[in-house]
């Protein structure tokens, strides 16, 4: 019997070492385009000062010195997702589209919704190299505006306009951010000095929470002023 249970033993140890080993799971291979998109994921979660090479490596399960195959250092990474963030798809088009004015809203209600997703673009892109996909957004503005009829002597002038409206209205809405509790009790206090703030306090400005209506509209009053005729 011992004989017996010694071969049934040695059966289950053969078997045992015939069977496919299970590989252990492992991690995608590194690459430029996943250290970009987890570093995105790290300055969504965590902000600007979040991101470090450190914790960038630990989410990706790699050695912080197997990042630098791919990036040369932190201020590149922070260029290389600031500029994934803001790459542009327009509406497709089969010819060339004669509603300019269509075109422009639609390109910066883009910009500005590409940055509200990610909210630390907007305190990076004053201060970070220019990027492809950034550069291709003011050539395709510009070219749109030219279309347009404005005049080469005011394009860089309808540029910044333009950059400067869309960077502030979407710095305010991301910081000016109130709960409406918040917002009714502000305004109350308005109320209350109506006599020092009598203009403000009819048109119940701190109650207007149109962020996306009052963009729109103050683009067509910006645009309005951009083009002749």
């Amino acid at each position: 019997m011992a004989a017996k249970r010694g071969d049934a033993r040695s059966k289950r140890g053969i078997n045992e070492r015939l069977q496919p080993v299970p590989e252990p799971r492992s991690e995608p291979p590194l690459s430029r385009e996943r250290i970009v998109t987890t570093a995105v994921e790290l300055l969504d979660g965590e902000g600007v000062d979040g991101l470090t090479m450190r914790r960038l490596a630990d989410r990706l399960g790699s050695g912080v010195m197997s990042l630098y195959w791919h990036v040369d250092n932190k201020e590149d990474v922070f260029d290389l997702a600031l500029d994934s963030v803001l790459e542009y798809r327009g509406p497709p088009q089969t010819v060339e589209s004669q509603d300019w004015r269509g075109e422009v809203v639609h390109m910066l209600e883009d910009w500005r919704a590409s940055m509200l997703r990610h909210p630390w673009s907007a305190s990076l892109l004053p201060r970070r190299a220019l990027g492809p996909n950034m550069l291709s957004r003011l050539e395709l503005l510009s070219k749109t505006l030219s279309r347009a009829g404005v005049a080469d002597a005011d394009l860089n002038v309808a540029i910044w306009s333009l950059w400067n409206y869309v960077m502030g209205a979407t710095i305010t809405r991301a910081s000016f951010d109130l709960s409406d509790d918040e917002r009714a009790a502000a305004q109350q206090r308005l109320t209350r000095l109506s006599e020092r703030y009598p203009t403000i306090e009819r048109s119940r400005l701190l109650l207007d929470n149109d962020w996306d209506g009052a963009f729109r509209k103050g683009l067509g009053f910006l645009l309005d002023g951009l083009t002749p005729g």
